[in-house]
């Protein structure tokens, strides 16, 4: 395949050096950094007919009306709520994402959270590293996690996982979604604030989006109450913040761990100074197998478009 028989993309924002070299071996790629002028767009890049980009990036509307002859937007990542949907459908522009590969790790990294928040493991280990514990200062007693009551704000695949995981060791397991799964061995609560103030731990998996902005309020937190902790592996944007961080810092929650803000990669600074919150850098999938699996579902869904073949994984 010649340069001028090779469609051409738009890499919007960084990716993946994997990625990125499979895409140039296939693809005329055109990079554009997520805060480019789109107004200056040469005319070869506005002729990409497919976009990439990771979900903390996505795709809003002036991406989409800067490209014309875009027709698909492949999504390095399974949360879409960075991509103007509404907007792409009313364009006719297909959306892919790569669930499932990434799974299992972002459901170990939230069962590591529970545990790290849980048991004061961040905490303890300053306490070591700066001679704290060498000069007398004595840690102060965790809660358990064995016996918990774990509440799960969203039980779809990833809030399966995350239950599957912690079966053994939670006395019970509840969890929230808009409806009850018929399928799922775990009690149904309807209503999230009630769910929140009969956890003794609340795991929030649920997918982001305009619908879910804020489910997280300054109630919900006031139910889970200051003996409870929170998890985030899903987005920054389904908690309040605000809230958040005044629950943690008034002590009317126990703790947080977080792998998600809402204006990332800028985290509020009290939460910096805290020793009941344990901070990731959203790294939910960040692993090289299952990064490397989410890249080749990337891949798989460009190639299969631009061969005239059915999409594996459409938003």
């Amino acid at each position: 395949m010649t340069d001028t028989d090779r469609p051409a993309i738009v890499a919007f924002g960084p990716l993946y050096p994997y990625l990125d070299a499979e895409l140039e071996r296939r693809f005329t790629v055109h990079a554009v950094p997520a805060d480019a002028d789109l107004t200056a767009l040469s005319p070869a890049i506005r002729e990409a007919r497919a976009l990439v980009s990771f979900g903390s990036v996505g795709a809003p509307a002036a991406i989409m009306d800067a490209l014309p002859a875009l027709e698909l937007i492949a999504l390095f990542s399974v949360g879409y709520d960075k991509v103007d949907i509404d907007h792409a459908r009313a364009k006719g522009i297909r959306v892919t994402n790569t669930p499932d590969v990434l799974t299992d790790d972002v459901a170990d990294l939230a069962v590591g959270l529970l545990y790290a928040t849980v048991r004061n493991i961040a905490a303890n280990d300053r306490l070591v590293r700066t001679g704290a514990w060498a000069r007398g200062h004595k840690p102060a007693l965790s809660a358990r996690v064995t016996g918990s009551r774990i509440g799960i704000l969203g039980l779809g695949r990833i809030g399966r996982a995350i239950a599957w995981r912690l079966e053994r060791q939670a006395g019970e397991i509840l969890y929230h979604n808009r409806s009850e799964a018929a399928d799922a061995p775990y009690r149904y609560v309807a209503d999230a604030t009630d769910l929140a103030r009969q956890s003794d731990a609340l795991i929030v998996a649920t997918s982001g989006g305009p619908e879910a902005a804020r489910l997280v309020d300054a109630a919900m937190l006031d139910a889970l109450g200051p003996q409870g902790v929170i998890i985030n592996i899903s987005r920054g944007s389904v908690i309040d913040e605000d809230a958040l961080v005044a629950a943690l810092a008034e002590r009317r929650i126990a703790g947080a761990g977080l792998d998600v803000f809402a204006h990332e990669p800028y985290v509020p600074q009290a939460l910096l100074a805290m020793d009941h919150v344990v901070l990731q850098p959203h790294q939910g999938s960040a692993t090289v197998h299952t990064r490397q699996a989410m890249a080749d579902l990337v891949l798989a869904n460009l190639d299969a478009w631009f061969a005239g073949a059915t999409l594996l994984t459409v938003v």
